[in-house]
């Protein structure tokens, strides 16, 4: 079989800053891409821009977040195509019924609301303060978070708000795969938890998961070297 393409797929607000460590550093070992969704407001249609933009051939998958989601679905578009899959700080249910998931939807048009009024940046300091370990508040990493949250706008910001809030069930996508499949989660990730990650090896046990020390949700900008070393693992084995 031919080398795959591995295409990393960036999360909410993330470009290719976000996984520039892995990007320099696996590019030596095959082809890379960074995609992008364009102004996509809906996950299968940010999996038809990733397959769109990917050239022909089979595929190794990274997603991070948003993009772990979003790699799922390119796999249930194009199973054919899929050689192995990574999914970092993400999960695969869809917004929770009832009160709980209002409380999301909410939580989700206020910090829009916010990029409205006061900038991208200003919501990006207080939404990014639960994205990161504690230690790297206000650190040169949380600053360059923020730079990659500035150079998007309020009405990408929504559109990927709407497609999260309508982000489709992909479990039975996970529980169908057949293909070296790797979970990577930050140890102190609170927004997609290590016991999510856990719960998701438990559904597919030949899924390999690494934790990521010293870690929150953006564990490929605040750990580079180690998320590097798991994914090289991963392509390479």
């Amino acid at each position: 079989m031919h080398d795959p393409t591995l295409v990393l797929l960036p999360g909410l607000l993330c470009d290719a800053a976000a996984w520039r460590h892995q990007f320099e550093a696996l590019s030596a070992l095959t082809a890379c891409e960074v995609a992008s969704y364009g102004d996509a407001d809906a996950i299968t249609a940010m999996a038809r821009a990733v397959l769109a933009q990917v050239p022909a051939g089979p595929l190794a998958l990274a997603g991070h977040s948003m993009g772990g989601r979003v790699a799922l679905e390119v796999a249930r578009l194009a199973p054919e195509r899929l050689q192995r899959i990574a999914l970092l700080d993400t999960g695969t249910e869809p917004l929770a019924a009832g009160e709980a998931g209002e409380q999301e939807r909410a939580k989700r048009m206020a910090l829009l609301e916010r990029a409205r009024r006061e900038g991208m940046r200003a919501m990006g300091r207080e939404w990014a303060r639960g994205m990161v370990h504690p230690a790297r508040l206000d650190s040169p990493v949380f600053e360059d978070i923020l730079d990659m949250i500035e150079r998007s706008t309020p009405e990408r910001f929504e559109a990927q708000q709407r497609a999260l809030l309508a982000r489709p069930d992909v479990r039975p996508v996970f529980a169908s795969l057949r293909c070296p499949t790797l979970l990577v989660c930050g140890r102190q990730d609170a927004w997609s938890p290590l016991a999510r990650h856990e719960q998701m090896r438990s559904e597919l046990p030949q899924a390999r998961l690494v934790v990521i020390e010293d870690a929150g949700h953006m564990s490929p900008m605040e750990q580079p070297e180690a998320v590097t070393r798991a994914l090289r693992e991963w392509l390479e084995n």
